[in-house]
């Protein structure tokens, strides 16, 4: 892991300055900062603010950054204006990301930064991701995959560099909660971030909440399944999601799974 840090401060310090695609997850936070302790005010992290993510990721981001003295900025983006994002076809995350990073090098090109860089690490590429082909068709460069780094490389460095969200886990946009065809709305997001809300306060960490119309259907990681066979954590759950519209609320017995709602 050493060789593949150091090679990782080689490259960005190559790149000689940067913007960065920072959502505030550990990918992210650990490219940011390492890009922060070689190229300084040459490396500018800008986390996407928008219906599709949690607002309170966006405050965490900010609070992150803040803290680990990475220069940061926070701006909007428009994926609910775009027709092809919303109808929620299978390309659906490569329109999210052609939008995100055409924003990410205007800006580039306004602070005389030379590439845009994301946090997509070496487990990434093994996985279907629309979203790379419009990171390759605009010369987005991502760094810790270039050099080899895993989640597992990524969790023990931070860890090692004292990154606070270093065991956090993976929260991708809130449209992935959808299946494919289900057109995304505003109203569908803000529901699906406040029932994963309430089921945090709950207890839960590695879960997702998945739309289906009127069914709520909840995966949660295996060593949080036990936690329903509580009855007042079961209906606690199931009453808070139905306070929010749901008819129904299922436990998935397949547990956690990225991409289960497609």
């Amino acid at each position: 892991m050493e060789t593949k840090l150091t090679q990782l401060k080689s490259l960005l310090d190559g790149l000689g300055s940067v913007v960065i695609a920072y959502s505030g997850g550990i990918d992210s936070t650990l490219l940011a900062s390492v890009a922060n302790e070689i190229l300084g005010e040459r490396a500018l992290a800008v986390t996407a603010s928008s219906p599709i993510h949690p607002a309170s990721e966006t405050v965490q981001a900010r609070s992150l950054a803040r803290q680990l003295g990475i220069r940061h900025i926070t701006i909007e983006t428009s994926e609910m204006d775009n027709p092809l994002f919303v109808a929620n076809c299978p390309q659906r995350c490569y329109y999210c990301k052609r939008g995100l990073f055409a924003q990410l090098k205007g800006i580039a090109d306004e602070e005389g930064l030379s590439f845009v860089i994301d946090g997509t690490n070496y487990d990434d590429l093994q996985d279907s991701r629309p979203g790379r082909k419009a990171a390759e068709e605009l010369g987005v460069i991502s760094p810790l995959s270039e050099v080899g780094l895993t989640k597992a490389d990524i969790r023990s460095i931070s860890q090692n560099r004292g990154i606070p969200n270093w065991d956090k886990p993976s929260l991708p946009c809130l449209a992935t909660r959808f299946p494919y065809g289900t057109p995304i709305t505003v109203e569908l997001l803000a529901r699906i971030a406040d029932a994963e809300q309430s089921l945090t306060k709950l207890g839960l960490s590695q879960f997702r909440v998945r739309h289906h119309g009127p069914i709520a259907r909840i995966e949660v990681s295996n060593g949080d399944m036990a936690l329903f066979a509580d009855d007042k954590m079961r209906l606690q759950a199931v009453e808070e999601l139905r306070a929010l519209g749901y008819s129904y609320v299922t436990l998935d017995l397949a547990g956690y799974r990225p991409g289960g709602a497609s």
